[in-house]
């Protein structure tokens, strides 16, 4: 385990070729999981290189651009959805997390598979519920890599299969019919969702009907684990903290008017460092693991050297880092200002802010989260104010069965509409 952070970013950029690979590549394949097996975080040498160079470009700025009124539609959709909740009365306050898959798994449908889905008409959605069970899954995970850790030829004997066969039936069967729609109608290029996207590079390289379900799904599932609950812990520290958030609201009222431009937003420090700070308390990966593939040499502060061999697992803690009170002062707590006037860049460039990784092969789909992230926010923030209902921990204590980043016991909030 590398706890300097100058040593994680070396490890990540630096000395990438040494540590090019994670090590759930040595964890997952084709056989055990189809669907993990393909996916970039799995894959080595060229293949990891090849798989992100196809996905990376419909995830980039411009295509976002293109998605952007459609986003602002649903983030409608969801403002709409609180004051239909707030009409019942309800004391027990609304659950974030449930909120903001409800607004994903729209924007998912929309943006993703080209399909419009009514998610906040209905009381139960089997998007919204199958998302759940996602972090459930990732517990199981947990438990398979302390048992590898104690046992490592436990990988050799049985690999790890990260979806129930229950929940690939249901996303697989999600895509492929959004997918044979799409085929169905009219020429490529029609539309500016992902999957139209994925059309487009299938006619080029000649892929596999199955390769382009596997990449669809690598960029759902993906969504699903980390969108929802970035937006609905910002909330919750905005809640917890009125003058932050009556700074934001008074930053959006500024900036924005009726028309919500995509550029302006870029362009709104605080929000964007709300954002980052929030990520900084409860980023969504609290740790990853490398897997040396070149022996190296490290060397600490103090002059000592560790000899790296190949195949040897190395952790990161990221979460440890970013609450680290050498690197941040107060780090519990919420303070969106040590992200303010270039201050973030500046904790990047020294390794020191890693919640979307590091180096090549930090998150690709960075502007497509927090495009979502974003426009969500601006609406909620300036519609109502958020608040704190009881039934919600006032601690940061994680969801011990989860390997994400969430509050444990739930985000419960309560929406005042402002005039």
């Amino acid at each position: 385990m590398i706890t300097d952070a100058e040593l994680i970013h070396h490890i990540l950029v630096k000395d990438f070729k040494h540590f090019h690979d994670n090590e759930i590549s040595t964890m997952a394949d084709e056989k055990s999981d189809y669907i993990y097996g393909n996916h970039p975080l799995a894959l080595t040498g060229d293949d990891w290189y090849e798989r992100r160079s196809d996905i990376k470009p419909g995830l980039a700025l411009p295509r976002m651009k293109l998605s952007f009124s459609v986003i602002s539609k649903i983030s409608h959709n969801l403002v709409e959805y609180i004051e239909k909740q707030q009409t019942y009365g309800d004391q027990e306050g609304i659950d974030a997390l449930d909120l903001s898959l409800r607004f994903i798994s729209e924007v998912v449908g929309d943006c993703i598979l080209g399909q419009r889905v009514e998610i906040f008409t209905q009381k139960t959605h089997p998007a919204v519920k199958n998302a759940k069970q996602l972090s459930k899954q990732s517990f199981i995970f947990v438990i398979y890599m302390i048992l590898v850790g104690l046992a490592p030829s436990l990988k050799k004997i049985k690999k790890f299969r990260f979806l129930s066969r229950s929940l690939e039936k249901f996303f697989i069967g999600q895509i492929r019919n959004a997918f044979k729609e799409k085929t169905g109608n009219g020429p490529i290029g029609n539309c500016n969702d992902f999957l139209s996207y994925l059309r487009q590079l299938q006619k080029k390289k000649g892929l596999r009907e199955d390769e382009v379900l596997t990449h669809a799904t690598t960029v759902l599932l993906d969504s699903y684990m980390s969108i929802p609950a970035v937006l609905a812990h910002c909330l919750l520290m905005l809640g917890r903290d009125s003058l932050r958030q009556h700074a934001l609201r008074s930053e959006i009222t500024k900036k924005l008017g009726e028309v919500i431009d995509i550029d302006v937003i870029a362009k709104m420090d605080y929000l964007d460092a709300c954002i980052y700070e929030t990520i900084r308390v409860f980023p969504p990966t609290s740790f990853m693991t490398k897997v040396c593939t070149k022996s190296t040499e490290l060397t600490n502060k103090n002059g000592q050297i560790l000899k790296i061999a190949v195949g040897t697992p190395v952790i990161l803690p990221i979460h440890a880092v970013l609450n680290d009170g050498q690197y941040y002062e107060n780090p519990t707590k919420f303070q969106p200002e040590r992200f303010l006037q270039g201050k973030l860049q500046k904790f990047r460039e020294t390794g020191l802010y890693l919640a979307f990784g590091d180096g090549p092969r930090a998150c690709f789909g960075e502007h497509f989260a927090l495009i979502q992230i974003k426009r969500a926010l601006i609406e909620v923030i300036r519609s109502y104010e958020v608040s704190i209902n009881p039934k919600t921990r006032s601690d940061n204590i994680f969801n011990p069965m989860t390997m994400l980043s969430q509050l444990n016991g739930g985000i419960w909030l309560n929406f005042k509409k402002q005039s």
